[in-house]
C-alpha cells in the first residue's frame, strides 16, 4: 500500500513546530515527514529535526510554493524506486496537536476516490480582516471551474504524486492553493473537500497582518489572472 509524506512549509515557527511535527509522524500510513524552513530567523529547522523531521532549508524566504515545490522533491528522492510514489499530504506549520486530525484527508486519496482532497476547518478561528481574499479567490474558481469551494485557501491538503506533478509549475506565493484547485478541476482530476477538526493560528489586525492579506491578495489575483479566471 502507496505510504504518505507529509510536507510542511515553515518560517519562523520554532514555538509549534515540534507539536506539529509529533502529530503529523503518528498519522496513519504516514512514514516520512519532512519541513522546510523557509528562511526562518528562529530555531524552526532545529526544533522540527529534534521532532523527527527530514529539514530542508532555503538560505531566503521563497514563499510557500517554492517551499512546497522542495518538500514534494525531496520525497521523490527518497521514494523507493519502482515502486509507487507516496501520496503528498501539505500541512500548515502552526496546527500544533491538532494536525492529528488530518487522517480524514489522506484516506479518500489512498482508496482512489479523490486524487486530492481540501481540508475544511470544522471550527472556524475568527479572523481579523474582512474575507476579501476568500472571496476573490472563492469567485474566481467557481468562474473558471463551476465548483464553489467553501475554504478555497485552506493549505492542508492531501494529493497523488500524479496530481502534483500534473499541477506544476505552481502559482506563486500565496496563489499556489488557488491555482492548484483550477488546474486539477479543468485538468479533469477529482477535488472533494473533506471537515477535520483543525485549528491555526488567526491573522491579527496590525500592520504585520494586513500586510500579509495585501500579498495574499496579489498572489492569488495573479494566480487567477493567469489563467484567466480574474474579474476585471
Amino acid at each position: 500500500m502507496t505510504g504518505t509524506a507529509v510536507i510542511i512549509p515553515a518560517k519562523d515557527e520554532a514555538d509549534r513546530i515540534g507539536a506539529t511535527v509529533a502529530a503529523a509522524r503518528a498519522l496513519p500510513y504516514v512514514d516520512l515527514v519532512v519541513v522546510v524552513d523557509d528562511g526562518s530567523a528562529d530555531r524552526t529547522g532545529l526544533v522540527a529535526r529534534a521532532a523527527g523531521a527530514r529539514v530542508v532549508r532555503h538560505g531566503r524566504n521563497r514563499g510557500k510554493a517554492a517551499a512546497m515545490e522542495s518538500g514534494a522533491e525531496v520525497v521523490r528522492l527518497l521514494d523507493v524506486e519502482g515502486a509507487e510514489p507516496r501520496h503528498l499530504l501539505f500541512l500548515d506549520a502552526d496546527l500544533g496537536e491538532t494536525a492529528h486530525t488530518a487522517a480524514p484527508l489522506i484516506e479518500p486519496v489512498r482508496t482512489g476516490e479523490a486524487d486530492m482532497t481540501i481540508a475544511v476547518f470544522a471550527t472556524r478561528v475568527k479572523l481579523g480582516g474582512h474575507g476579501f481574499v476568500v472571496r476573490l479567490a472563492r469567485d474566481g474558481i467557481q468562474r473558471a471551474t463551476g465548483w464553489t469551494p467553501a475554504q478555497p485557501l485552506n493549505g492542508q491538503r492531501c494529493l497523488t504524486r500524479a496530481a502534483f506533478e500534473a499541477a506544476r509549475p505552481l502559482a506563486h506565493g500565496f496563489g499556489v492553493e488557488t491555482g492548484l484547485t483550477i488546474d486539477l478541476l479543468r485538468k479533469g482530476f477529482r477535488v472533494r473537500e473533506v471537515e477535520v477538526e483543525m485549528a491555526h493560528r488567526a491573522t491579527g489586525t496590525d500592520w504585520r497582518a494586513q500586510l500579509h492579506r495585501t500579498r495574499q491578495f496579489r498572489d492569488v489575483a495573479r494566480a487567477l489572472l493567469a489563467r484567466r479566471a480574474l474579474r476585471v
